[in-house]
């Protein structure tokens, strides 16, 4: 081996200029180069929109996401100087876009509060964007200056005049920095603008897609009060309004809206100038000191029935609550860049001090409201010492050791917790194959019998009461609850929930997740939880057997096979042409036929027939707004009334005022009808048949004829054609479709689902604090209407369905 050396001398340090240094490390400055740093570059030029109404400056923001993939983010500021700077001596517009650490929030002068405070937003996703443009009303002017891979391309120049004030930002991300993926997702920028509408109820925010038509409107003159009944739309209130307070000291502002509800659950979402920090920080222990001491004092009261009086802890007097605070900090201390842990030491008292003076008043002056409260956390509080006693069983020594003599724990050798993993199991039959098939040395198998409770429904000392969960947090070592639970003592790094693949399996798994996501939020939040992937499928040819996780893999599998034997003409009577397919390209096509036929599955579910949704795709109905032109519906309707459909009379629309629509059935299925507006692009399996529709365009219409030699087999059409082939594959082989774990012997199972080599885990993660906990209350809560409308509003895009 060769020995190479290198000098290192001071010509190798390198210094990266402008913003040279944010193309090359990304990450540092948007978190990831994901999906979730594709729209972090959204909401770095929303904030500095949102920086000026907090100045109170700005009333309304407008998010376009364009047709080319660009955004535009419009505000009604004052708009970025454009004056030359005095020291730089460049336009302080091109200083702001151009140079990182430039801003007006460094000083108090401009901005006295501010969530942008390093000055590297704008500047970051004008370097992470192909082109950039900024466009300035201020002065009486219009300005404009465009950038490429954050560098000026023309100088900035008046286009215009005006009487109005504000700034646009349009940017197109760089697929280079965004590999995986450069498409902005409506629902994930739709979800932070509503939460931004919430925390500053002066502003208007405005959301467009022009790719779809679809938009939406934010603003709750409520503010964060609005914000919690918005939380609790689907929970049993107890207090029927929630309670606000806010005051201002020392330049902080707070503002505090809570409400409880017959859960079991704190609910607490926090931000510090409309920064979420999910980690709290001390303005949460501001608030949660002060919400005990108020509460504990009031039940000391003379006026109070003596069987209210119980001294209660924070964790009673929490159950069951659902708050929002906000703060405006002038000098925010984030623990960490990632801004998710507020560290200013004074804030605790600022908020505890403004949240004890206003609580107090309140529930003086609110006796009724004060006592459903109180109620509430005494109940809380007797049931806290049952909780305490069932807690101690599953502290006591030797609760682990009474696990394994049960036989219920397979323990595994490895005594790192970072080696471990343990699998929880449905049923013992599995769990006896799991236990022959594990790798010993670092895999623990724990059977759980039955169903566990749903904790979303029942009381800590319920949940603790119940044999399958003590059996699970004896066997994890780390304790329960959120102040009880020791990361540092969890015996497992990956807890694996393998469950069968039918209806009971999912259930089971439900449960779990929302026993972990309620009592253990942390061993989710950091990566703990994983779900196991068995097999669905099984092909054997003679002695060869091989599985398949899905319905998609094993058509992948189908179609490869099939492209090895045949090769397919394709006949196109109106071209009056023919081409051959082969191979690769044979097997993309069948791919692409096989998720359009999945598409088309789903839109009949919804009364939109094959020859409906080819006939809007070849009309390329892509936007809700093309439905506001009514010389568009009235072409559409006269062209579908020339096929087999009966229709109905063109009239407004009933929820876009702006757009028109008709009805259209099938001649033989009047029945069953569908409105044709400005919903059909907004479905979303419509819009995947839009996107992928040039590609299997030429085939839908066509026939064909698999070849093999001398061998011929016709297809008619390309459903046809799919059958054929699948049919032509599967000969000689036996399919075996699983239901459950305990169908795969241990050599398989460990071969499928357990062998680190070969098996396929999903890593449960939450992106979405708000929407997780959302779905939860949703599907496990004790409210029926809004489950009823759940399964009403998702039932027709069930594929397999267990009766």
């Amino acid at each position: 081996m060769t020995e190479q050396k290198s000098d290192y001398g001071a010509e190798q340090i390198k210094v990266l200029s402008g913003l040279e240094g944010v193309r090359k490390r990304p990450s540092m400055y948007i978190g990831n180069t994901g999906e979730g740093g594709l729209h972090h570059l959204v909401y770095e030029v929303v904030d500095n929109s949102i920086d000026e109404a907090l100045a109170g400056y700005c009333t309304k923001i407008k998010v376009i996401l364009l047709k080319d993939g660009s955004v535009s983010v419009e505000d009604n500021g004052r708009g970025i100087p454009v004056e030359m700077h005095p020291t730089e001596k460049v336009s302080a517009l091109e200083l702001v876009l151009c140079t990182l650490h430039a801003g007006g929030k460094f000083d108090h002068s401009t901005y006295k509060v501010s969530g942008g405070l390093h000055g590297v937003g704008v500047s970051v996703v004008n370097a992470l964007s192909i082109r950039a443009k900024a466009e300035i009303k201020r002065n009486g002017q219009i300005y404009e200056q465009s950038y490429s891979y954050g560098l000026k391309t023309d100088e900035v120049k008046i286009i215009g005049q005006t009487s109005q004030t504000g700034t646009t930002i349009t940017f197109l991300p760089d697929p280079e920095i965004f590999t995986e993926t450069t498409e902005y997702k409506y629902e994930i920028i739709q979800t932070r603008l509503r939460e931004l509408a919430f925390l500053n109820k002066d502003v208007k925010i405005l959301l467009k897609d022009e790719r779809s038509g679809a938009e939406d409107e934010f603003n709750y003159k409520g503010g964060i009060v609005s914000f919690v009944e918005y939380l609790n739309r689907k929970r049993t209130v107890v207090n029927e309004k929630p309670i606000f307070l806010a005051g201002e000291k020392e330049n902080v502002q707070v503002e505090v809206a809570f409400q409880y509800y017959d859960g079991y659950t704190e609910r607490l979402f926090s931000f510090v100038n409309n920064i979420p920090t999910k980690e709290g920080g001390t303005h949460v222990t501001g608030f949660r000191g002060a919400l005990t001491k108020c509460i504990n004092r009031y039940a000391s009261d003379d006026i109070v029935p003596k069987n209210l009086r119980e001294k209660m802890g924070g964790d009673d007097v929490r159950e069951g609550l659902t708050c929002v605070i906000s703060v405006r900090v002038p000098n925010p201390q984030f623990e960490g860049q990632t801004k998710t842990k507020l560290g200013n030491s004074e804030i605790k008292a600022i908020v505890e001090s403004i949240c004890n003076e206003k609580l107090t008043i309140y529930l003086e002056k609110n006796p009724q409201e004060a006592r459903k409260i109180l109620a509430k956390a005494v109940d809380a509080a007797r049931a806290r010492e049952a909780a305490r006693r069932a807690k101690e069983l599953t502290r006591k020594k030797g609760a682990g050791i009474d696990l394994l003599m049960a036989g219920k724990l397979a323990e595994c050798q490895s005594k790192n917790p970072a080696e471990r993993e343990i699998f929880l199991v449905e049923g013992d039959s599995a769990g006896g194959s799991a236990k022959q098939g594990r790798d010993r040395a670092f895999q623990a198998i724990l059977p759980l019998r039955g169903k566990i409770m749903n904790v979303e429904k029942a009381r800590f000392d319920k949940i603790l009461a119940s044999e399958e969960i003590k059996q699970i947090i004896s066997a994890l070592g780390a304790g329960v609850g959120y102040e009880d639970f020791d990361r540092e003592k969890l015996r497992y790094h990956k807890v694996i929930i393998m469950t069968d693949a039918d209806v009971d399996g999912a259930h089971i798994r439900t449960l779990l997740l929302t026993f972990f996501y309620r009592q253990m939020p942390a061993l989710v939040q950091e990566g703990f939880v994983y779900i196991a992937q068995p097999p669905l499928y099984r092909i054997g040819r003679g002695k060869k057997e091989t599985f398949f996780s899905g319905e998609d893999d094993l058509n992948g599998y189908l179609f490869r096979q099939a492209s090895e034997q045949f090769s397919l003409k394709i006949h196109d009577d109106k071209a009056l042409t023919e081409r051959v397919l082969q191979e690769s390209e044979l097997v993309n096509v069948l791919k692409n036929l096989s998720h359009y036929r999945k598409l088309i599955e789903y839109l009949q579910r919804i009364n939109m027939w094959e020859d409906m949704a080819y006939f809007f795709l070849e009309q390329n109905v892509h936007s809700a707004d093309q439905f506001a032109d009514e010389f568009f519906v009235n072409n559409l309707r006269d062209k579908l009334a020339e096929k087999n459909f009966i229709l109905g009379n063109i009239r407004p629309c009933r929820w876009k005022a702006s757009c028109y629509e008709f009805d259209a059935a099938v001649k033989d299925k009047a029945h069953m009808f569908i409105t044709v507006g400005p919903q059909i692009p907004l479905i979303p399996e419509f819009r995947s048949a839009l996107h992928s529709f040039p590609e299997i365009r030429e085939f839908v219409t066509a026939r064909f004829t698999l070849t093999a030699g001398d061998r011929e087999i016709p297809a008619q059409n390309w459903l046809e054609l799919l059958e054929k082939i699948k049919s032509e594959s599967f000969k000689g082989s036996t399919l075996q479709r699983y239901k459950g774990l305990g169908e795969m012997n241990p050599i398989q199972l460990w071969d499928t689902t357990m062998n680190p080599q070969n098996r396929v885990l999903l890593q449960v993660k939450i992106e979405d604090a708000e929407a997780a906990d959302d779905i939860f209350t949703t599907l496990m809560g004790d409210k029926v209407e809004p489950r009823r409308d759940f399964i009403n509003t998702h039932a027709l895009e069930v594929t397999e369905l267990d009766i």
